[in-house]
């Protein structure tokens, strides 16, 4: 059936500046349909919140679906899915349907599709029962179910309980979700969906671009296993690549710091099969807001498969830096050639008792362009019966920053000089600080006087 997913996916979706975060590549492969003949049920959701625009883009994308597997399992198109395989249709909405059995009829398959009206709730769990009840367990093609859905479970039971059995009998799952009204689970795919779940769930953002979710399948699922497939990423030049964790399935090399390669002799060739691969990512600036983490993605194999990454964005976030504290002047002094030593008063230091320095770094959220913010920083030591004593206070002025919209402030290094009661350095000391902020410009004006 050749490459039937590919997957692009990041650890998180929000950073700091220079900051690490991972990326994950994921690939599916099955095994030829024309020597390896397969039993496919689309699961097709008709609930309530499909209707509209997005029923009649789901019939569009189902069909050509239809008609990719049934040109490539015999060559022609004739209208019979042929070489032993057949496609079966389930929808469902309140309760699912078998609106035909596994069959090789076209148009039957067409019909079928074509006379869905979208109304009332999501019963996954009955049809995911439904498209089980349609494989005859006997045979020796291969098993597929692919569940679209637009929506969450809204009646019915736990759709988890037969989507396992289904798993366990060795029938694969696909998961397609649409962005629609009714808000698709994405976890609830993925716990549905044979893993890995990056390579087996695809989420289409638009009814629109259904057809090319269900065109890129049928695809790939006509192409026999891939072999000697290689992978290239390269990331932007916000980014630089630090690490590679060891792939499921071939090997990986960083190629340069922007550029990591992914090999992989053979995948799927003689059944279904995923493979995975992590790397290790850091920001190194100058950019922050919302980024695209890709240059460039390109997969090869001897087969010609296709696949198509996504390019997920990351959030980054570069607050603005204050340092309302220098550090302390240095004395310098210098040693004249071939001397051995010298000599040098640096000046008093008055040592009261030993002690140590705390410093203090907060975070100022959602700053106002262009108004300064007065801070106090309160620090007290708690002593072993829950008594405070005080340490420390400071005020501090954060000057203005001119971002046009609201910013977070980071402050850092507001250092507290704390003496030892006792002549020890060994102690644990435990303190609490407590923080007083509020803008020092402001545009209040006080109501003009009426006359």
């Amino acid at each position: 059936m050749g490459l039937t997913n590919s997957n692009k996916e990041l650890s998180t979706e929000k950073i700091n500046c220079n900051e690490t975060f991972k990326v994950k590549l994921s690939l599916t492969a099955e095994p030829d349909i024309t020597s390896n003949p397969a039993d496919i049920v689309l699961v097709l959701d008709r609930s309530g919140s499909m209707q509209g625009q997005a029923i009649e883009d789901l019939k569009v994308a189902a069909n050509a679906f239809i008609d990719i597997i049934e040109e490539a399992t015999d060559g022609v198109k004739d209208g019979i899915i042929g070489n032993g395989s057949h496609i079966g249709i389930v929808s469902f909405a309140d309760t699912a349907v078998q609106d035909t059995q596994l069959i090789t009829s076209v148009s039957e398959l067409k019909e079928a599709v074509d006379h869905l009206v979208a109304y009332g709730s999501t019963n996954h769990a009955d049809a995911f029962t439904k498209a089980f009840d349609l494989f005859d367990m006997t045979s020796t093609n291969q098993k597929f179910v692919i569940m679209f859905t637009d929506g969450k479970t809204t009646t019915g039971s736990d759709p988890n309980v037969v989507a396992t059995q289904i798993k366990n009998a060795g029938i694969s799952i696909y998961c397609i979700g649409l962005l629609g009204d009714g808000g698709i689970d994405q976890t609830a795919l993925n716990n549905w969906a044979s893993d890995p779940d990056s390579a087996y769930v695809i989420i289409a953002p638009t009814p629109e671009e259904l057809e090319e979710a269900f065109k890129d399948l049928a695809n790939n699922i006509t192409k026999p296993g891939a072999t000697d497939i290689v992978v290239r990423d390269v990331v932007n030049d916000c980014f630089k690549i630090t690490a590679l964790s060891s792939p499921t399935k071939g090997t990986s090399s960083i190629v340069d710091e922007k550029t990591v390669q992914w090999e992989i002799p053979s995948l799927g060739t003689n059944a279904s099969e995923g493979a995975t691969f992590e790397f290790t990512v850091e920001h190194i600036g100058p950019c922050s807001g919302e980024v695209e983490v890709n240059n460039s993605i390109t997969y090869t194999d001897n087969e010609q498969n296709v696949a198509t990454f996504p390019n997920p964005l990351l959030q980054i976030d570069c607050s603005d830096i204050v340092y309302p504290e220098d550090c302390p002047l240095p004395s310098e002094f210098s040693i004249p050639n071939c001397g051995d030593s010298i000599q040098y008063n640096a000046g008093d230091v008055v040592l009261e008792s030993l002690g140590r320095v705390a410093e203090v770094d907060f975070t100022l959220r959602n700053i106002c362009p262009n108004r300064r913010v007065a801070v106090a920083i309160l620090l007290n030591e708690v002593m072993p019966n829950d008594v405070e004593i005080k340490r420390g206070m400071k005020v501090l002025t954060i000057p203005a920053h001119n971002h046009p919209t609201c910013q977070d402030v980071l402050v850092k290094c507001i250092k507290f000089v704390l003496p030892e009661e006792t002549a020890t350095l060994c102690n644990e000391r435990v303190f609490r600080v407590r923080m007083i902020a509020h803008y020092i410009d402001y545009d209040y004006n006080c109501c003009d006087t009426i006359e």
